[in-house]
């Protein structure tokens, strides 16, 4: 997939144009991946490039003054583009000028000029340009080819960001998942840890998530991949404060800097600089402080146990 942060460095567009969605896809949940879907089917069709407009940082940061944890940051979405078949993603960086820039010239000039836009694929609340202007009906009075898609709801509740949100900060793995119509996941850069994992015989990838929200503290089985590398692998994630090692248990709060431990079971390359995406599947329990690291290495060695149990025939 061609990744493009600034609007100078966009390829010359295809001969046969491009099919383009716009939004900015946190979490890519199951409303997302049906526009998305959508998209790479009408691309096809038009032999077209299929091309997602979306923005690096919430658009509700400027226009608010806050913005909402993502649930999937700027790279994670990427590689979830990719996974759905986007050929081209553009990553705007919303800013004053971008804010100002009236929806007529965000279409004539991006989206058909740049882009090449022959066709969109839109959310049924799709908006872009000064004061929210464009949208599925403003592009089709325009004149321009447009399929929108209307919204998904899970259950009766309508599949949205910030419901997948609550269930996530709630530890409803089960209601995130239904809505996200995957595990929910996180992708960190491995970075360098104090190595106390390995030392207990149990050697962990310490996840730099960028801001990615993430469960409540506590210790998951899932699975983990390395990205770039096909195999997918059995792990096991603890989220907190690692009381036993750092000191006293805190309340996975604001101040708290919770850490993101991965351990892979039955690998052992090295992997800092790269990146790790973690899928949760199950809770297995409570971050907790032990006597000691004898104490804390049993107990691991015991959740690994219950994560295989789990975990069993899911591996790669």
């Amino acid at each position: 997939m061609i990744e493009t942060r600034e609007l100078r460095a966009l390829p010359v567009p295809t001969a046969n144009g491009a099919v383009v969605s716009i939004g900015v896809f946190d979490g890519v949940h199951l409303g997302h991946q049906a526009i998305l879907a959508a998209n790479v089917d009408r691309a096809r069709k038009l032999g077209a490039r299929a091309t997602v407009v979306t923005f690096a940082g919430h658009p509700k940061k400027l226009l608010l003054g806050r913005e909402p944890r993502t649930l999937t940051s700027l790279g994670h979405r990427l590689e979830l583009f990719r996974r759905a078949g986007i050929e081209h993603t553009l990553a705007l960086t919303f800013d004053e000028e971008l804010r100002r820039l009236e929806a007529e010239e965000f279409a004539a000039d991006i989206l058909v000029k740049r882009l090449g836009a022959r066709a969109f694929v839109l959310g049924f609340d799709s908006k872009f340009g000064r004061d929210r202007r464009g949208g599925p009906e403003f592009l089709l009075g325009l004149g321009y080819d447009v399929e929108v898609v209307d919204q998904v709801q899970v259950g009766g509740r309508a599949v949205s960001s910030t419901a997948i949100r609550e269930a996530v900060e709630l530890g409803d793995l089960e209601g995130a998942r239904r809505m996200l119509g995957r595990s929910v996941s996180v992708l960190g850069d491995v970075i360098a840890g104090a190595q106390i994992g390995r030392e207990l015989g149990f050697p962990t990838a310490n996840l730099d998530l960028h801001h990615e929200l993430h469960p409540p503290s506590g210790v998951y089985a899932g699975l983990a991949r390395v990205l770039g590398r096909p195999e997918q692998h059995l792990a096991v994630a603890n989220i907190g404060v690692r009381p036993t090692v750092d000191g006293a248990l805190r309340q996975n709060g604001p101040g708290s800097r919770a850490t993101v431990e991965v351990h892979l079971l039955d690998f052992r390359a090295d992997i800092y600089g790269e990146q790790v995406e973690f899928q949760f599947t199950h809770r297995l329990r409570g971050e907790q402080r032990f006597e000691g690291r004898a104490a804390l290495a049993q107990q691991i060695a015991s959740d690994v146990t219950a994560a295989r149990g789990l975990l069993s025939g899911r591996g790669a």
